[in-house]
């Protein structure tokens, strides 16, 4: 194997990590049964939907990118950054965070939707020019996401569970948390490609002209 390739798979295990992380927790709450805080969540659903969720970005990137350019340099923490509000959504249920404490759903939503637009945008906007529009971009994609996840939640569990009551006023706010996370993501990603195109220190490489591998020997 020569040095080039061997970097490539650097960093594969945390993405890995995080997927596992998220399916193993998903397993137990679909399949051990008189757990009380996993009743009326839709983990089957879940158990079906996330892994091809978290899987779809680095599944797409491959297709369109590391198959045509062999030396690209894989995303593995921008695939990790998306991944991760799965593994933080199911494990805030593990722990019965959602119900336990009041404000964990509101601080999840942001936080949620800062890490998942953090990485989309590393990994599709980033030569977005000029930066105005990538921050636009990344935002309006964010509120998308969040409408979309808002209608999955209320078509698997909300429309037949105990929430209907509140549900509107809650919507709403996830909507508006949802894209103020997408919108600071995209001022992260902004800031990041600045910093590379003036030759500061990298973050996750996308599918950009910048994005291959240093060749083999150089530092």
């Amino acid at each position: 194997m020569r040095p080039g390739e061997r970097r490539r798979h650097v960093g594969a295990w945390l993405p890995t990590a995080v997927l596992v992380a998220t399916v193993a927790q998903l397993a137990v709450a679909t399949w051990v049964p008189g757990i009380d805080r996993f009743a009326d969540k839709a983990f089957g659903a879940r158990l079906a939907a996330y892994p091809v969720l978290m899987l779809l970005v680095p599944a797409l990137w491959w297709v369109t990118v590391g198959r045509r350019r062999p030396d690209a340099t894989v995303p593995y923490a921008a695939f990790a950054l998306v991944m991760l509000g799965f593994l933080i959504d199911t494990t805030g249920n593990s722990l019965d965070l959602y119900d336990r404490v009041a404000w964990w759903d509101d601080v999840n939503h942001f936080v949620n939707w800062f890490f998942l637009l953090t990485g989309l945008g590393l990994v599709l906007a980033r030569d977005v020019r000029p930066r105005w529009v990538q921050v636009l971009a990344i935002t309006e994609l964010g509120c998308l996401l969040a409408l979309g996840w808002e209608v999955g939640e209320w078509w698997t569990f909300i429309r037949h569970g105990t929430e209907l009551d509140t549900a509107y006023e809650d919507t709403l706010g996830d909507m508006v948390l949802g894209t103020s996370g997408g919108f600071v993501a995209a001022l992260v990603v902004a800031t990041l490609s600045s910093r590379v195109s003036r030759g500061g220190p990298a973050g996750p490489r996308g599918p950009g002209p910048e994005s291959r591998s240093a060749p083999a020997g150089r530092g």
